[in-house]
């Protein structure tokens, strides 16, 4: 157990521990994102005749690999619902890491089609854990002020994991890669076993004074501290409220009422658009892609234009806070959703041309496919959705919806390869094209501004009730006007 004598170091009411937990917790993400990205440049080198195997891997094993992390991915968000609520959010995550550190161990310890499948399919357990456990456990160590910066590291830190696997491709070797990719969930392990479980599962479980400690450790304050108690105070008052708040009821409501089933409905749309956008293919598949893409006498390696690729998906992650909150959640979301999809058009134009006249074409057109899936299409849909649920919803829509889009993504990876081999990429990337133009328009037309409006706003547009809520609200200006006569 910590020993709570914070003002040794931090001054009172600092934020320096909520920061240092946060980094720490967000190292299991890393790790998903490093194992992601060590598909591009390491899938073609599996597959060449220079292979780390006894002899080059098939095609369809690396369509296996690719896809095997999101089929274990969709029952695994479940199983990790029930480890977090039974045996602690603490406990999950250093689950998360154990299974990210299995797959990288398992690769050093064999280069089998049977080790390097079943250690993909650990990685499945690494991405549920990562979007289940990470979430909940910043939200609720955080303070309401810095909640919102915190729980971005989440998208940033696989986006640096990505950025990171695809540099190291290019200039080391399959297992030194492998030995780096392997320390970092080792580390989480041994550093994380000293941090506190959250305050809220401590409550939850009647360790009261335990969680006392905790809150006292993570706001840097005395236990005995007025703050301390107030923040214990409410804590209690949310556990009530979530005891109230039942999977089979917020299931029953989410089928049963008209504005609660169309929003659900609005958000399995976006988040299935954004998966088959084409983003997870070509992340998975980049060094692939830019090496059919060579012919055309780019200077830089497949590998080197694959880390380009990483870093302007990183500088979308950061410019994306600024950007849904400036222009709003649909027109975001319909503007990067049509400029990838216009981008996918040229580039399957490209293919189909060969043409070595616009060499660098591919390289733009999919940094800035990646840019607008970093910027918008990734992170807008869960905006949209923690927007349009109630506090007793979500807990019921996030796994939902997080599975949905694991299964899509198993099928969109195990269909790539497949694909690429028989009918060739310019047709993969039209048909990218035509679902996110498709959805451009699905967004324009069905799905309702978020920002800055309350569900029973979002929902009277959703049920056309729209009127009604204005002809309220106008009641309720008269008899504000006649209540101040």
């Amino acid at each position: 157990m910590l020993k709570y004598t914070v003002k040794k170091y931090c001054a009172e009411g600092s934020k320096v521990n909520q920061i240092i937990i946060s980094i720490l917790m967000i190292l299991p993400v890393f790790s998903y994102g490093t194992g992601v990205g060590w598909m591009s440049p390491m899938g073609p080198r599996l597959m060449s005749k220079d292979t780390p195997a006894k002899e080059p891997v098939d095609s369809e094993v690396i369509s296996w690999m690719a896809s095997v992390v999101y089929l274990v991915g969709t029952p695994a968000v479940f199983l990790f619902g029930f480890i977090v609520d039974n045996c602690g959010r603490k406990a999950a995550l250093m689950v998360t890491s154990l299974s990210a550190a299995t797959c990288f161990a398992l690769k050093i310890y064999s280069t089998e089609m049977w080790a390097l499948i079943t250690a993909r399919a650990f990685l499945g357990l690494t991405v549920s854990g990562s979007y289940v456990v990470t979430p909940l456990y910043i939200k609720e160590i955080s303070e309401d002020s810095i909640r919102g910066t915190l729980g971005s590291l989440v998208v940033l830190s696989q986006n640096m994991g990505n950025l990171f696997v695809y540099v190291m491709g290019a200039y080391l070797s399959y297992h030194a890669i492998l030995w780096i990719l392997l320390a970092v969930p080792l580390v989480h392990l041994l550093v994380f076993s000293s941090m506190p479980e959250t305050p809220s599962y401590l409550l939850k479980t009647g360790k009261t004074e335990e969680a006392r400690n905790a809150v006292a450790w993570l706001r840097c304050r005395d236990r005995d501290d007025p703050v301390v108690e107030a923040e214990l105070q409410r804590l209690m008052l949310e556990l009530e409220q979530k005891k109230s708040a039942k999977f089979a009821g917020a299931l029953k409501t989410l089928i049963n009422d008209r504005g609660t089933f169309r929003a659900f409905r609005i958000t399995l749309m976006i988040n299935m658009a954004r998966e088959l956008c084409g983003c997870v293919a070509v992340l998975h598949y980049a060094s692939l892609i830019f090496s059919k893409a060579s012919e055309g006498g780019w200077l830089l390696t497949a590998n080197q234009q694959t880390a380009v690729l990483g870093a302007v998906q990183l500088i979308g992650s950061f410019t994306a806070s600024g950007l849904v909150e400036r222009t709003g959640r649909k027109p975001l979301l319909a503007g990067t959703c049509l400029v990838s999809g216009l981008a996918l058009a040229a580039l399957g134009a490209w293919f189909w041309a060969r043409t070595a006249a616009a060499a660098w074409l591919p390289v733009a057109a999919l940094c800035l496919c990646i840019y607008c899936d970093a910027a918008g299409l990734q992170p807008v849909p869960f905006v949209v959705m923690t927007e349009m649920f109630s506090f007793q919803l979500r807990g019921t829509v996030t796994p939902i919806v997080i599975s949905f889009a694991c299964m899509i993504v198993s099928v969109e990876l195990r269909v790539f390869q497949p694909l690429l081999d028989s009918v060739g990429l310019h047709i993969i990337f039209w048909l990218f094209s035509a679902v996110c133009l498709l959805s451009t328009v699905y967004i324009v037309l069905c799905v309702p501004e978020t920002r800055m409006r309350s569900i029973d706003e979002i929902y009277a547009e959703l049920t056309g009730d729209g009127a009604d809520v204005k002809e309220n609200e106008k009641d309720k200006d008269c008899e504000a006007s006649v209540t101040r006569l």
